[in-house]
């Protein structure tokens, strides 16, 4: 395969017309932004069909074949922010910790695919983020460990969003920077001001 068969692939698979194929292999930022359209679109046409466990079981064939194709682009950090990219919109739209468990479990060998040891590290610290985010929104309240390992990123995703006052409550005692300690709580002060 080459790089322009993939990127042709790519955008016909996922119904992108408007791309010219031969800048997108030229440039890496055309191509980088082509591969976002093509994540977007991917995630977006999931499971349409309404056909439950096999529909998702061959979206994720589908989107581990999409990263694989990828993961061949000559330039590994445009690779990899079409990953990243991957990863952040299928975990927004998961229904819970364990079916982007399920996901994200079929892409890791593809991501071992990187060369860079960071790029690797990278993913994985980020799909571990989504599956606390996941299990916070499911109403668990994680271990202080476990919320101390998350990213400043994720600690700070947390703290602006999160409804749980457990987790408002270790962030702002423990949260990783003093940002996020500051939002936490303020926020945490916020819900208890509006609840008496």
């Amino acid at each position: 395969m080459t790089l322009r068969s993939d990127v042709a692939e790519l955008l016909a698979g996922a119904g992108i017309l408007d791309v010219d194929i031969d800048e997108a292999v030229a440039d890496e930022h055309v191509r980088s932004s082509a591969y976002r359209r093509i994540v977007s679109a991917t995630v977006s046409s999931r499971n349409r069909d309404g056909s439950g466990a096999q529909g998702r079981g061959r979206d994720r064939d589908r989107d581990r074949a999409t990263v694989a194709t990828i993961l061949r682009d000559p330039v590994e950090i445009v690779a990899k922010t079409a990953v990243v990219d991957f990863v952040d919109r299928t975990a927004t739209r998961a229904t819970g910790p364990d079916e982007f468990r399920r996901w994200s479990a079929g892409l890791m060998p593809e991501i071992d695919r990187f060369t860079t040891d960071g790029h690797r590290d990278f993913i994985r610290r980020r799909v571990r983020d989504w599956l606390l985010y996941l299990s916070v929104e499911e109403g668990m309240a994680p271990a202080s460990a476990e919320l101390a390992k998350a990213t400043n990123w994720m600690q700070r995703v947390l703290a602006e969003g999160t409804t749980s006052s457990a987790v408002l409550d270790q962030l702002a005692e423990s949260g990783n920077t003093r940002k996020i300690r500051n939002i936490a709580r303020n926020r945490a002060g916020s819900r208890t001001r509006g609840t008496r």
